[in-house]
């Protein structure tokens, strides 16, 4: 399409903002992963942390400080990893605690450890999710709404799936979990699945009374719900589904109605 709506504009430039306030890196076993807003680390007192095992230096070049977690690769720096998690959770500074591990990987994507869900927003540390575009055969949209308890973006409306990947996922099987999960739907029931693309959103998030920051690489994939296939959530954070026309779906993306990540993904659906 030649002109570029202006929704599109806009979520683009909400999908890309600077953290509010200075961020600091933050590495792991050696390894850069993250980051945490200055002040933070100094605020839960350096020395209690090391009392518990979590052993962070901070190292001064050209004129910014970087954050060292000292631990090994692996379960050595999960543990460490961990425990912080529950120091921010205990001092108010922590996301939804879920009880969910996510991966912790490098700038070059080695994995290094695993990280409480709740955690990684603070942590700055990126995270990697996945959405199902589900298309009817006479091109209508499955769109599903968000529980009105869900801590982010309540009640808004969504992809027919989205959901993101734990450190014990591979995309496929994220994708095939999430579906069951979130729309009741096996990947078999599912015809002409395939991979649409992948970006990036990066902005400040209030988890942690405000320190959050998010970085998530979004993949999205497109599959046609046959008919007589409907969606029926499974783990009670959907409210319910609707089968729009294209055109309603964007003009609902035009009134804000979508989450941010839902919206850039229909952008990306038809090649905006």
């Amino acid at each position: 399409m030649s002109t570029l709506p202006a929704w599109v504009a806009r979520e683009r430039a909400i999908a890309s903002q600077p953290p509010l306030l200075p961020r600091e890196a933050l590495h792991v076993a050696g390894r850069a992963v993250g980051s945490v807003q200055r002040g933070l680390l100094p605020d839960l007192g350096l020395d209690n942390l090391r009392a518990m095992a979590i052993d962070l230096a901070s190292r001064d070049a050209d004129d910014s400080i970087s954050w060292w977690l000292q631990a090994e690769a692996g379960e050595d720096a999960s543990l460490a990893l961990n425990r912080l998690a529950q120091v921010l959770r205990a001092d108010g500074r922590c996301g939804p605690w879920r009880d969910e591990q996510i991966a912790v990987r490098s700038t070059e994507g080695e994995q290094v450890a695993t990280v409480e869900r709740g955690a990684v927003r603070v942590l700055g540390i990126v995270t990697e999710a996945v959405h199902l575009v589900g298309v009817a055969p006479d091109g209508r949209l499955w769109v599903q709404q968000r529980a009105a308890d869900k801590a982010m973006y309540p009640s808004r409306w969504d992809t027919l799936m989205g959901g993101m990947v734990s450190a014990q996922d591979s995309l496929d099987t994220a994708l095939e979990r999430e579906t069951w999960e979130e729309a009741g739907l096996h990947l078999a029931q599912l015809r002409d699945l395939r991979h649409g693309g992948v970006f990036e959103l990066n902005q400040p998030s209030d988890e942690g009374d405000g320190c959050g920051y998010i970085r998530e690489r979004i993949h999205w994939f497109v599959a046609t719900v046959p008919d007589g296939v409907e969606p029926g959530n499974q783990d009670g954070e959907v409210q319910g589904f609707a089968l729009l026309p294209p055109e309603q779906v964007q003009a609902w993306a035009g009134e804000e109605k979508f989450t941010p990540e839902a919206a850039l993904v229909w952008a990306a659906y038809w090649g905006f």
